[in-house]
């Protein structure tokens, strides 16, 4: 995949995922991409990354990815700074469901492969996420 190839593969993705299309987001991923979310805990595959933007859409129903910024290196690698914003409304990365409205900046890297997405990493502040869920103790966020 060439650079001016990855770019629209990357704002297309973005596109339906903001569209609540997982579907055709991940119809731009190959089979065998490789994905790492170190904050989610995620080193897996194809359909972990799809898990966990089906979880992330469920828990915040006005979810809402906005890309601040956007470029694609020489090598096919997009790189773009996401704000995610929503509302919580169901458990979330062991977050009981309190309602409360979250602002987090992330950064994803979509990775060009064979004319598809051959790998995603995502990037952002677990802390971050954590206050703004409201989560008092980080060796307990489950508090039940």
């Amino acid at each position: 995949m060439t650079a001016s190839e990855t770019g629209p593969a990357g704002e297309a993705f973005w596109s339906h995922i903001n569209d609540r299309d997982v579907d055709s987001a991940f119809a731009l991923v190959g089979e065998d991409a490789k994905v790492t979310i170190t904050p989610a805990g995620i080193l897996g595959s194809k359909p972990d990354a799809r898990k966990f933007f089906e979880q992330t859409i469920a828990a915040f129903p006005d979810i809402r990815f906005t890309v601040v910024k956007s470029f694609t290196t020489d090598d096919g690698v997009t790189v773009t700074e996401v704000s995610m914003e929503g509302t919580q409304s169901a458990e979330y990365l062991g977050v009981i469901n309190q309602e409360k409205h979250c602002d987090v900046d992330q950064v994803w890297l979509l990775e060009g492969q064979a004319g598809r997405i051959g790998a995603i990493t995502g990037y952002w502040c677990q802390n971050q996420l954590y206050r703004r869920l409201a989560v008092k103790r980080l060796d307990q966020v489950a508090i039940v």
